[in-house]
């Protein structure tokens, strides 16, 4: 029987048209798709086989800049929120950017809070990123974006849009909601072709917005974009602002078989060929790790990935941000321990399952794994599912 909620859903749905000059068979066409593989090759792949030769220097392949830690939203699962620290200076950006060259780093993420509460500042340094050949990637909320800001950032360079949303029109606690952007974000969809960029929805699944997993992967799949779903996760380090610990929106065992079989959905999608950021392999580990029965693994954070803080200081990954340890920083250099880093992970790693640190681990698995990632990023599945 169709609940209320699913009948809600569906007439969003069908309220909702993808761009009439999107083709069913090929949405990006052959020019968009070669020359995404060769950015992808340039900037990732590339890059890490050339740290291979260098093991005992770090070398990472992932970087997450922290241009600003306010936000314009107040989710409740986000322990970053409410701080009202001014963000990284422009010199400090560039000099981030510099630094990450010198170590053969070509790939930049910008992080938050929401980059966009200074869209200036992010136009500004892609400008300066792209003209030293980075892959740069941008998270955002999607409230903040407009037109013009659109076809600024693609004319800037970015390379990949990562748009949060949870939910088709919101929750209590969760308001990234695609209602409230539908009509930019058709436009930002629409631009892909003439910029060039990726554009995937990141959703978090968390135990308000089961219901609104299916929904979102249908819209992206009709618009010709990706997706990339996490695991709401409580923080693994104490935070005292962080005023919203126990209604966070965590998975329960009361969301468990609902979580599930919306897991299941994903696999078969992803292996219908379905665009998604996530493998095979880490939408399986949900299901472990949300009955929390996920064993330590091999993370790669302050390896082969990290993140440069507000003031140019380094820290492995987001869930250590908060940590007080030096790390070092981009005017003295990494101070990393990779063995007191691999028995901390012993601990941590359990209790997190990053994304973005996954993938680096299941992409650099081996040269074929690495291909993979390659081809996603054309939106290709000539080497198979992933």
């Amino acid at each position: 029987m169709e609940t209320s909620q699913t009948s809600k859903l569906a007439d969003s749905r069908s309220k909702r048209k993808p761009p009439a000059q999107r083709s069913q068979t090929d949405p990006h066409g052959k020019g968009y798709q070669l020359k995404n593989i060769s950015r992808a090759y340039k900037s990732w792949l590339l890059p890490y086989i050339k740290s291979r030769f260098r093991p005992g220097a770090f070398r990472p392949v992932l970087s997450f800049l922290f241009t600003d830690i306010n936000c314009n939203l107040s989710c409740h699962y986000c322990y970053s929120k409410g701080k009202k620290i001014p963000g990284m200076t422009m010199e400090v950006a560039k000099d981030a950017v510099d630094w990450l060259e010198s170590v053969g780093c070509k790939v930049l993420a910008y992080m938050g809070g929401e980059p966009l509460v200074r869209k200036d500042f992010i136009i500004e340094l892609t400008r300066y990123a792209k003209e030293k050949g980075f892959f740069i990637y941008l998270p955002t909320n999607g409230i903040l974006m407009d037109k013009a800001f659109i076809d600024e950032i693609g004319k800037a360079g970015v390379a990949a849009i990562n748009l949060a949303v949870d939910s088709v029109e919101g929750y209590d606690g969760i308001p990234k909601a695609l209602c409230r952007i539908q009509s930019n974000f058709e436009y930002l969809a629409q631009q892909q072709q003439k910029y060039g960029y990726l554009t995937f929805f990141n959703i978090n699944i968390t135990q308000k917005n089961i219901g609104d997993v299916k929904a979102l992967t249908e819209t992206a799949h009709e618009y010709g974009i990706g997706t990339d779903y996490h695991i709401n996760e409580p923080p693994i380090i104490d935070y005292d602002s962080f005023e919203d610990l126990q209604d966070g929106a965590w998975i329960t065992e009361k969301e468990v078989q609902a979580v599930d079989e919306v897991i299941d959905w994903l696999i078969k999608k992803n292996q219908q060929g379905y665009a998604m950021v996530n493998s095979l392999d880490h939408l399986q580990a949900m299901k472990r790790f949300i009955r929390h029965e996920w064993p330590p693994w091999s993370c790669r954070a302050g390896e082969l990935s990290m993140i440069i803080r507000l003031d140019g200081s380094f820290a492995p990954c987001f869930e250590l941000y908060g940590a007080e340890e030096n790390w070092g920083n981009v005017y003295d250099g990494p101070q990393f321990d990779l063995a007191k880093l691999r028995n901390q992970k012993k601990e941590c790693s359990p209790h997190c399952l990053s994304t973005c640190n996954y993938q680096i681990n299941h992409y650099t698995r081996g040269m074929l794994y690495s291909l993979q990632w390659v081809a996603k990023h054309a939106y290709g599945n000539f080497l198979g599912t992933s």
